[in-house]
């Protein structure tokens, strides 16, 4: 059988202008994870979604890897879902900004109150009761991870494949193979730790889990890399 390693990005620049690029710690996590990966996988292909955080933690592996991968392939279905959409249509004057920094501000621990917020968001979104809110749902968006997860399959050149994605995709994939509720994928979305490695055997059409969220690779580097956000 052959191996598919779903890694989550490096950690990207939560409350920059840009969001999307990858931190300066972000750029390391990728850098050690190549390293770690040098001496045990020769992928046939690389794919990742088209977001720039993944794109840079390709880039950021192949720094570590010390040698070229083969070509990325960007398949946008290994997006993460929309957050900020998700969160607008539940608090629809965080749309503006300063109104959300204004807000959050008001609370001893400002960080601890989106997140709770967003925790809120997204379930409300899972629920299906409000799907016509939203231009994807979340029915959409696990077909869409899926449809990719079958795409990188099929062109894996009959090899071990690396694919650079996010959270929301990892936990929809595990959710997949393991039969989980949406509660207990929600759940795995909480713990995916930024470039940890979830590993799904695969054949033909058949296809199992191996490991999930290893980051083993930040932890003997340097376990002040560990981060989930």
């Amino acid at each position: 059988m052959a191996t598919l390693y779903l890694i989550r990005h490096g950690q990207a620049s939560f409350g920059k202008a840009n969001y999307d690029q990858l931190s300066d710690t972000g750029w390391e996590q990728g850098r050690v994870l190549g390293r770690w990966l040098a001496d045990k996988v020769t992928p046939t292909a690389v794919f990742s979604g088209d977001l720039q955080r993944h794109q840079e933690t390709v880039a950021a592996i192949t720094e570590g890897y010390g040698q070229a991968l083969p070509d990325l392939q960007m398949n946008a279905g290994f997006n993460e879902f929309d957050h900020e959409a998700v969160v607008h249509a539940f608090k629809p004057e965080w749309a503006d900004r300063e109104v959300m920094a204004r807000d959050l501000a008001q609370h001893p621990k400002p960080a601890r109150a989106f997140q709770l917020a967003f925790v809120e968001a997204v379930q409300r979104w899972v629920s299906g009761d409000y799907a016509s809110e939203y231009a994807e749902s979340w029915a959409d968006f696990q077909t869409r991870v899926l449809a990719a997860l079958d795409d990188a399959i099929a062109n894996a050149g009959g090899g071990d494949v690396l694919v650079a994605s996010s959270g929301g995709p990892i936990s929809v994939a595990v959710q997949s193979l393991l039969g989980l509720d949406d509660r207990r994928a929600l759940a795995l979305n909480e713990v995916i730790t930024n470039t940890s490695v979830t590993r799904i055997l695969f054949s033909g059409r058949r296809r199992n889990l191996a490991v999930f969220n290893n980051y083993a690779h930040l932890e003997d580097a340097a376990p002040e890399l560990v981060t989930f956000r």
